[in-house]
């Protein structure tokens, strides 16, 4: 029985194959439509069907495949229209032939509970996934690496075609709108990002859907809205977002050097982190003070347009300032439950202040990160006394981004350290970030089949901040 069943499950994949229709360039749907010839169980009465569904996928003879109901309505109008209903069967049942029937089959027949009738079974192009769709349509050379891994953006979805696949462009952009709901909008990236200019922007090409890039995105409970075209978003980048924020403590400040639309300030603020977010986008800076306001975050996340040389430094300098002017977040008490006791006395709002010194720096310019290292000599120059051993605090981790190629990892850790190295004047080893003289080089994910991104986290060496200024 074994070889047999076997090769009728080889069969039922052919049977449920998506139909070839090689070479297309244009979309037409009908070209996907199948009808199965097969047959159907009627059931006398609906309160059977229960009974006989379970006995009938025990007997292996009721089709169950993904996405298919094997109960239908009764194939006559009338009936159907009354509520009949049928069990669709597998092809290899013969209602001519009894001999292909189970014992269930036959019992039910001799009952007068079941009918065994031709069926026609038909599938359209709702039916079928995405990757079905796409292997009847390309080439079987083409099957390796089919266009199924894209980011998306609120409503819009973007890839990055490799060439063989740019002739069925538009036909892959509407398949993907068919196939997610939530996509309106398919772009294809037509450069890369990070090389084509400053601000990680890219042009683009509308593969299918309206040219509207204008999308709204929830991450880490906050809400962003933002045109697309004009600033840097990375959806698959949400977890690391998370791993940083989850290590930032209630009152610390944070000075996010390349902080784009706010992935990692936002998220913080509401956490009650200090956030000195800077970015030299004007789009992004625009994003940023929308965001900012909009997930009500204002006492603790401070908006920058400026070059992030410049503010490494001036970031550690107007954070000092502020402390000294006892800046402050005030915090508004939560309002009294109705059901609740007035208080005694009125509730106070809460008045966190702004440290003197910057906890955390994060550097989410992976493409060239690293060569902003240098300005990190000199940062508290003059300021010893702000740190240990003359106070409990200690000097900043420093958490920047970077790419990295697809060696061994201790050679792409050597690389990495080494590219520090040259930045900063001293030489750190692999290990524990939180470590002076050490350094932990955490993989992000993979962003080509050459390229890793990694985030290297340090403590900001004391010869390095106390340095004299330039």
């Amino acid at each position: 029985m074994e070889p047999a069943k076997a090769t009728e499950q080889i069969d039922m994949a052919t049977l449920f194959r998506a139909p070839a229709a090689r070479a297309m360039k244009s979309l037409d749907k009908s070209l996907f439509f199948k009808v199965l010839p097969t047959s159907a169980a009627l059931v006398s009465q609906n309160t059977l069907l229960s009974r006989y569904r379970k006995a009938l996928e025990k007997s292996e003879e009721l089709i169950q495949v993904e996405k298919f109901s094997p109960i239908a309505p009764h194939p006559d109008p009338e009936a159907a229209k009354a509520g009949k209903k049928c069990l669709v069967l597998k092809p290899s049942v013969d209602p001519a032939s009894p001999e292909t029937w189970s014992s269930v089959l036959k019992k039910g027949s001799e009952d007068g509970e079941l009918e065994i009738i031709p069926y026609k079974a038909d599938f359209d192009y709702t039916y079928w996934r995405y990757l079905d769709i796409m292997k009847s349509i390309l080439p079987e050379e083409l099957h390796d690496e089919i266009p199924s891994g894209f980011n998306t953006a609120g409503h819009v979805a973007h890839l990055n075609l490799r060439e063989q696949y740019l002739p069925y462009k538009e036909v892959i952009g509407q398949i993907i709108i068919d196939k997610n709901p939530a996509v309106k909008t398919v772009i294809n990236k037509i450069d890369d990002v990070g090389t084509a200019n400053e601000f990680r922007t890219f042009n683009y090409e509308v593969l299918a859907g309206p040219d509207d890039l204008v999308v709204e995105v929830t991450e880490a409970d906050c809400v962003f809205k933002f045109d697309y075209s004009k600033v840097y978003w990375n959806s698959k980048l949400s977890n690391e977002h998370q791993r940083l924020i989850d290590i930032f403590k209630p009152g610390e400040v944070v000075a996010d050097v390349m902080a784009g639309i706010g992935p990692f300030a936002v998220p913080a603020g509401k956490k009650g982190v200090f956030v000195w977010a800077n970015d030299k986008n004007p789009e992004s800076h625009k994003y940023l003070e929308a965001a900012i306001a909009r997930n009500k975050v204002s006492e603790f996340v401070r908006p920058f347009n400026h070059d992030g040389h410049s503010f490494i430094r001036d970031a550690a300098d107007s954070v000092l300032e502020a402390s000294k002017r006892k800046e402050h977040a005030v915090i508004k008490p939560p309002k009294p439950s109705r059901k609740a006791p007035p208080p005694k006395s009125p509730l106070k709002d809460i008045l966190i202040p702004v440290p003197p010194t910057i906890s955390h720096f994060v550097m989410n310019l992976p493409a060239s990160a690293l060569e902003f290292l240098h300005n990190f000599r000199g940062l508290y120059s003059g300021n010893e006394e702000l740190f240990a051993p003359h106070t409990e605090t200690k000097l900043p981790l420093v958490h920047a981004h970077c790419f990295a190629p697809k060696l061994n990892d201790d050679t792409t850790y050597a690389e990495v350290l080494g590219r520090i190295e040259k930045e900063i004047g001293v030489a750190l080893q692999h290990g524990d970030g939180e470590v002076e003289g050490q350094c932990s080089i955490i993989e992000v994910r993979d962003v080509a089949p050459n390229k890793r991104m990694f985030c290297a986290s340090f403590r900001l060496p004391a010869s390095v901040a106390f340095a004299p200024r330039a």
